[in-house]
């Protein structure tokens, strides 16, 4: 009974993350052998990985991406004048930090759109808000 009010009382804070994993560590045999401190550390590395991953998420539908794209991905086979070199360079928070604009120009269908949905899904992961606009709507938006 004490664990139902703790699990209700974890979700009443808004605790969801130490809530759902304090209810999985209680049926799993391997953590009675952890000490309180283990246990709760456990359950505080759980929440935050909960939080990160809901800001993920949020940061990501909020950025409005049009395809799931990752730096990682970039394939460089086809000739699109795009350098290793360069998107090595992209692929640190320093452009960011420094307010640092990118501009992709090239022919249609070199990939421009994947490469800046693939900048966006990394700036997200690294915790910064993101917003994808085509030059149309941008321009929209500004006048």
């Amino acid at each position: 009974m004490l664990n139902e009010q703790t699990i209700a009382t974890l979700n009443a804070l808004k605790l969801f993350g130490m809530a759902r994993a304090f209810e999985e560590r209680l049926n799993n045999p391997q953590h009675a052998e952890l000490s309180h401190a283990e246990f709760v550390g456990l359950l505080v590395e759980d929440e935050k990985t909960y939080r990160d991953n809901q800001r993920l998420k949020r940061l990501l539908r909020n950025a409005r991406l049009r395809q799931p794209a990752a730096l990682e991905d970039v394939d460089y086979r086809y000739s699109r004048d795009l350098s290793k070199q360069v998107v090595l360079e992209l692929c640190s928070t320093q452009w960011i930090d420094a307010h640092r604009n990118v501009l992709i120009t090239s022919p249609t269908g070199i990939g421009k759109s994947y490469i800046a949905c693939a900048l966006g899904n990394f700036a997200a992961r690294a915790g910064y808000p993101v917003l994808y606009l085509r030059a149309p709507r941008l321009f929209e938006t500004l006048q």
